[in-house]
């Protein structure tokens, strides 16, 4: 898979771009704030509706500009196609294959898939369980293209569920609050937080090998790592073997011994929302532990698993490395390249060419004063 070429209209920084782009490497030179990583960044949502660098979509729209555009020719098997999304504050994205509307702008997840590695992801070591959940929901999403809409189903009821805990409780007790139908929003709620769970367990344990190979070969003379998911179900999270109806039964259960802590607090305690990615180094947690160039490699080797994990579903995703070779040793670096220098396609940006190893010099554009330059 890769991408032939990318459009921009009033996105971030750019009221246009027009990047042409080739399989393999291709490296974007410019200085820092001159815009390489919101190129990027807009191929990153193309594939994940959503930004590694902010939560909200309104910042990704030009200031002025009522809405922004992503295009991209994506070619995969020998066959080409145009997606575009349409980014608009407030409202409903809009998005097109071939210039065809889609209903739902998640119809095109799994069109492009990519795996994108920039300075902000030392937070999957070093941030909150909310880094590493979406990190595995976006590499279930672009495997699962359909779990978009498992995972739109739970965080809407969990957003209808806790507003009526916290119009319930003792302290915030609205009148005439009917709790008859906090049960109805259980079952709805452990009905998806239980296909969201199942899926989530099976990735970390299809991932787990991968990761542990990669940061390996990043660091062979580290301690081993490994990954551990911590269920909000704790004790109660049924063994191997379980299933989604098994799963289901413990959230429900698990929902019915916290109600009253529940209503107390105002907040729900129970189900994915809740989870998190344990990150292991040697014989403890990785995170306030592992030091700066461990948590770099801790980082890099996950999405190095991603990579490979999507990679043994039988397409390439796109590799985008955002201004990361400047931070890696030498060895590492070297590491690095011989890892990904067999990828389809690899996006690389950088602040000047010496920071990027000769083997993936490949195509080079420059970014300077809002222009895409060929070099030379």
């Amino acid at each position: 898979m890769y991408v032939r070429h990318l459009s921009l209209v009033d996105f971030r920084s750019w009221p246009t771009a027009e990047w042409p782009l080739t399989p393999g490497a291709n490296v974007l030179i410019g200085r820092n704030g001159a815009g390489k990583t919101n190129l990027v960044e807009a191929l990153g949502y193309l594939a994940t509706l959503s930004s590694h660098r902010v939560a909200s979509d309104a910042p990704l729209i030009a200031r002025g500009a009522e809405r922004g555009i992503i295009r991209a020719a994506v070619v995969s098997a020998g066959r080409e196609l145009m997606l575009e999304v349409e980014i608009t504050a407030g409202r409903a994205n809009r998005a097109r294959i071939n210039r065809a509307p889609v209903t739902r702008a998640r119809d095109i997840l799994g069109v492009l898939r990519t795996v994108l590695f920039a300075p902000e992801d030392l937070a999957l070591v070093r941030g909150d369980p909310s880094e590493r959940r979406k990190f595995l929901d976006d590499v279930l999403i672009m495997r699962t293209p359909r779990l978009a809409g498992v995972k739109s189903d739970y965080d809407r009821v969990l957003k209808q569920r806790s507003a009526l805990l916290k119009s319930a409780g003792p302290r915030r007790r609205t009148p005439g609050a009917d709790l008859s139908t906090l049960d109805v929003w259980d079952e709805h709620l452990a009905a998806a937080g239980a296909a969201l769970l199942l899926a989530r367990l099976d990735l970390v344990a299809e991932i787990n090998p991968h990761v542990v190979a990669a940061y390996a070969d990043i660091a062979p003379a580290s301690a081993a790592i490994d990954l551990v998911y911590r269920s909000s179900l704790g004790d109660a999270l049924p063994a191997a073997g379980r299933t989604e109806s098994d799963l289901r039964a413990a959230l429900l259960e698990e929902m019915t011994k916290l109600r009253q802590q529940e209503l107390e607090r105002g907040v729900c305690l129970v189900g994915p929302h809740r989870d998190d990615l344990e990150l292991r180094l040697g014989e403890g947690p990785a995170k306030g532990y592992a030091s700066h160039g461990e948590s770099w490699s801790l980082a890099l080797a996950l999405k190095l698993g991603a990579f490979s994990l999507l990679r043994s579903d039988g397409v390439d995703p796109v590799l985008v490395l955002d201004d990361v070779f400047a931070e890696l040793d030498t060895s590492r670096r070297d590491r690095l390249t011989e890892l990904v220098a067999d990828a389809d396609q690899v996006l690389i940006t950088a602040a000047v060419l010496g920071d990027v190893p000769p083997a993936l010099a490949g195509s080079r554009h420059l970014v300077i004063d809002g222009r895409i330059e060929a070099v030379a």
